[in-house]
């Protein structure tokens, strides 16, 4: 009889203004005290958690044993709310104690900064979207991956749900002609969802992004090489309005709503770890590389008054 397979050790790093994942992260993987995560200062984490049973929420095969976050205090208070054994005094310190690193932070242009000691250390890295958002930085990331590093990221709504077309939709819209997807916040930080939303539905393959932008935020206008149009919006403060998307087709149109959260990070967190565990990435690398060509093309036209930026001259630039 073979013996049970190990279970992989993980350290979830960086915590920052408006993004709790580290909260909700490491108790989809842990589990979690209710107690405790009542405390979290993001009531949509406590809320979504809250609609699983208790004793159904956890990842076999993998746990969260240490934290650090970027205020000293929070980490004790992740720590007790998601059942994580060891704060840590610097992300360094579990270099040696883990098999595998999560970067929980959202910010494209300070990825590299924070995985770095990681991947130079041998340590399979997962990072939050978007991966990069400056050339710079992918250029570092693609480097890593030529050199047979381990790296992933993904927007947790690639996994949602609730973006699954049935053949019976499919068959209902026909051939797709143009695709609305909206986020709130900045196009930096949450354009990636509006895109990766709906981008398994055509796949790579994106040609053009122009930016109609404004103080409240961006429209991006983004062409696909099938003639697929895609609108992409990004408005600062419409949070009620945040995973909206509408298909429309030859046949028909369909409007789909992402509302199931923990079940799109929970099968977010089961690809990183089916990865650690088989070697099988959830997605080419490429992939994700052209994804954050699209973000990096929509920052350029919108910094030069909303010219049509080509993501071949982007990804050029490798």
């Amino acid at each position: 009889m073979s013996a049970p397979a190990k279970e992989l050790r993980l350290a979830m790093l960086g915590m920052i203004e408006g993004n709790g994942h580290p909260y909700s992260w490491s108790g989809i993987i842990n589990g979690y005290n209710p107690t405790e995560m009542a405390k979290c200062p993001y009531p949509g984490i406590t809320a979504y958690m809250g609609r699983q049973p208790l004793e159904a929420i956890r990842i076999p095969g993998a746990r969260v044993t240490h934290i650090w976050t970027d205020d000293p205090a929070d980490a004790p208070k992740v720590a007790a709310a998601s059942l994580i054994e060891q704060v840590v005094a610097r992300p360094e310190d579990v270099i040696g104690e883990v098999d595998a690193v999560i970067i929980a932070t959202d910010d494209g242009d300070d990825h590299v900064r924070r995985a770095r000691p990681f991947i130079e250390a041998g340590l399979p890295v997962f990072v939050d979207k978007p991966m990069a958002t400056n050339m710079a930085d992918l250029r570092q990331f693609a480097h890593w991956h030529h050199e047979g590093k381990t790296l992933l990221s993904t927007s947790g709504i690639r996994y949602a749900p609730e973006m699954r077309l049935s053949e019976s939709q499919r068959t209902h819209l026909g051939d797709l002609r143009w695709i609305t997807s909206f986020t709130c916040k900045t196009w930096e930080r949450y354009g990636i969802h509006a895109l990766e939303a709906v981008e398994p539905l055509l796949g790579t393959g994106f040609v053009s992004v122009q930016a109609h932008s404004d103080e409240g935020g961006d429209v991006m206008h983004v062409t696909h090489h099938s003639g697929v149009r895609l609108t992409l919006g990004a408005l600062h403060d419409a949070y009620g309005s945040f995973g909206a998307v509408h298909l429309y087709g030859t046949k028909g149109d369909l409007a789909l709503k992402h509302s199931d959260t923990y079940h799109a990070f929970r099968a977010q967190l089961v690809a990183f770890i089916h990865m650690l565990q088989t070697g099988v990435r959830p997605l080419p690398f490429d992939e994700t590389v052209e994804l954050m060509a699209v973000i990096i093309a929509g920052i350029r036209s919108r910094e030069q008054g909303g010219s049509m930026i080509r993501i071949a001259d982007v990804l050029h630039e490798l």
